[in-house]
């Protein structure tokens, strides 16, 4: 008995060595993609050419391509898909190889950046009519609502939500939050008005008619607030990248986004928006010029250079004037006005755009 168990004993460790052997023996496969490379920049309607390098030693069963999850080809070889991307949004797209060989499966994932094909036309405008503007308003949102301006502020300490009367420039209503809390943007929708803070996680809801605060709802992809505006079906916010976060209306959860780009690439620092015709208008932070954006596909169509507006020899500081840039977009629907003024700017500007 023992001389037998012992004889099993070494039959089960010649077994196990050989078995052991022959995986050392095997050399390991390194599956990659030929084409694209990646993060390779795309424009968008050009075509791509998607490919795996497989290695002579190995037998394809199949290679299914898929483009953000959703499958765009199978094949039983290994030769190149082209993909046409004039229908895809823009920004990061991956792209995923399942590869079925020999006797098992590998995975690969690579990611393209498709970026706008077309060159944003910079739009003229003049100015038709100048009102005042409270000077210690840092300004964050800004929208004309029933005949009054709606404008929230930022810094800590100062952050006010306030409705104002546009003529006088005089504040009519208005509440403060919390010192702790830096403010951006503000919207109301039916009988409310969000309001979001810049870092600190969180929005505040408040009955548009007494500005009492009834409610907040927190920041979920997104970590940062910076401006908010209205499709008519979502509620569009801005985070300080290329990407504008579409939200439900009623519960404020986000539901997506779109990416921003131009000829060049993607447009970060966006901030203070409007929705117009059709159109989301966007300040591009640290900057003095508004771009027009295509909500579809997130190209900028459009920009306007207010450069000119920008109070002069008015800051008295460096750091003041730098700070203190163009942000602030209101359209006044019935009366077809768009508004436009800065931080602790002394005025706000009435425009017409020249088409």
């Amino acid at each position: 008995m023992h001389f037998g168990l012992h004889k099993f004993k070494i039959v089960l460790f010649l077994l196990l060595f050989s078995l052991l052997q022959a995986c050392k023996d095997k050399e390991p496969i390194a599956l990659g993609f030929k084409s694209p490379e990646q993060g390779q920049t795309v424009k968008v309607g050009d075509e791509v050419q998607l490919q795996v390098d497989i290695p002579s030693t190995i037998v394809i069963k199949s290679i299914s391509y898929l483009l953000d999850g959703n499958l765009i080809s199978t094949k039983q070889d290994a030769k190149a898909v082209k993909v046409n991307t004039k229908d895809l949004k823009l920004g990061y797209r991956i792209i995923t190889a399942i590869v079925d060989y020999d006797d098992q499966i590998d995975t690969l994932k690579i990611n393209i950046v498709l970026k706008s094909d077309m060159k944003p036309v910079a739009i003229k405008y003049n100015v038709v009519k100048t009102f005042p503007h409270d000077t210690s308003a840092y300004t964050e949102g800004l929208s004309y609502v029933d005949g009054k301006l709606l404008e929230s502020t930022g810094e800590k300490g100062a952050s006010l939500l306030k409705w104002v009367d546009l003529n006088s420039g005089k504040t009519l209503q208005q509440t403060k939050l919390d010192n702790q809390y830096f403010g951006e943007g503000s919207l109301k929708i039916d009988d409310r008005i969000i309001m979001l803070t810049w870092q600190e996680n969180i929005g505040f809801i408040f009955d548009a008619k007494t500005l009492k605060q009834i409610g907040t709802f927190p920041y979920e992809e997104s970590k940062e607030g910076w401006g908010l505006a209205f499709n008519g079906k979502q509620i569009l916010r801005t985070d300080g990248s290329n990407r504008i976060w579409l939200m439900n209306k009623e519960t404020y959860k986000e539901e997506g986004f779109i990416e921003v780009y131009d000829e060049l690439g993607q447009v970060d620092r966006l901030n203070e928006i409007e929705f117009i015709d059709g159109k989301i208008y966007a300040n591009v932070y640290l900057t003095n010029k508004i771009i027009i954006i295509n909500p579809k596909s997130g190209k900028v169509e459009a920009t306007i250079d207010l450069s000119a507006l920008v109070p002069k020899k008015y800051f008295k500081t460096t750091d003041a004037e730098q700070n203190n840039v163009l942000n602030g977009i209101a359209w006044d629907v019935a009366g077809k006005r768009l508004l436009v003024t800065g931080k602790k700017w002394p005025k706000i500007f009435q425009i017409d755009l020249i088409k």
